[in-house]
């Protein structure tokens, strides 16, 4: 007999996404959530947190080199690199395509993700060993505290603002942010879909603005993710993220899926209805 075994993940009990699975590769309980690995016929391997897919072997290229390279691009010499969550080592591994980092904090709650992502998705997790790469197994909103003028990039690659990772989307935490970032420094959050989690994009756009002086968010196609549509968030204190080093993107461009120097150019075009919507936030009480 053959199982037909499917995989839903609900969006609000309005939509979804559902994925033929052929097999479970993992499945476990960590101190913070469970965590799953499955094995599906369209997308490959999928990281699930709490039920929610994280990461895809098939798609993961569009987040990670989304969230890396603009930000490091914008910098005129990013050398220490925070990285917030990012348990799977996909933010890593495209950190690390840029020449001028020298060290990289990988800042992670959950030990088990990278213990499970480094066995179970080796394409991903391929340079969490990497000798520029210190990890602490830390809650980031208690470490970002004390880092004032430390890091000339941030990334937060962080869970959707449910369970652990809820603490990473409000304005003490961004303003520890802004402090850890030396005067150049750069910031770049997940910030949500602008088509399926509205709600969230607007109060972390609000929350951005009330802190970082330069706010930008940018947006690219993650098929797996709610609403197929995610947006990531460009913050600095002076840094404009259009202008870029043209030098490290070509060389970075040689080795992504999707970013280039055009996307580059084109990802800071805003949708007429998320123009309204960062509008919205902003005058909102």
């Amino acid at each position: 007999m053959v199982l037909d075994v499917w995989f839903t993940e609900k969006h609000e009990d309005k939509q979804g996404i559902s994925l033929k699975v052929s097999g479970i590769l993992y499945s476990g309980q960590s101190k913070f959530q469970k965590i799953d690995v499955i094995e599906t016929e369209a997308y490959g391997r999928v990281l699930l947190l709490d039920g929610l897919v994280m990461t895809t072997e098939k798609d993961e290229f569009f987040y990670h080199e989304m969230i890396s390279h603009i930000p490091l691009l914008a910098h005129p010499n990013p050398e220490r690199v925070l990285i917030i969550g990012g348990g799977d080592g996909g933010t890593i591994r495209e950190t690390l395509k840029h020449p001028s980092v020298k060290k990289i904090e990988l800042c992670e709650i959950d030990g088990d993700v990278i213990d499970v992502s480094k066995q179970y998705l080796p394409s991903i997790a391929c340079k969490m060993d990497d000798p520029k790469v210190e990890t602490h197994i830390k809650d980031a909103v208690e470490y970002i505290k004390d880092k004032k003028n430390c890091f000339d990039a941030v990334l937060i690659d962080s869970t959707d603002p449910l369970g652990p990772g809820v603490g990473l989307f409000t304005e003490e935490f961004y303003t520890n942010v802004q402090d850890s970032l030396r005067e150049n420094g750069v910031m770049a959050a997940q910030t949500e879909s602008p088509i399926a989690c509205r709600k969230e994009f607007k109060l972390i756009n609000k929350l951005l603005n009330g802190v970082f002086s330069v706010v930008k968010p940018y947006f690219a196609p993650v098929p797996t993710y709610p609403g197929s549509y995610w947006s990531w968030t460009f913050c600095s204190k002076v840094t404009q993220p259009e202008i870029y080093d043209e030098n490290t993107a070509i060389e970075v461009e040689k080795s992504t899926k999707y970013y280039n120097r055009e996307i580059h150019r084109a990802v800071f075009a805003v949708p007429n209805y998320v123009k309204n919507l960062i509008t919205r936030s902003q005058t909102a009480k």
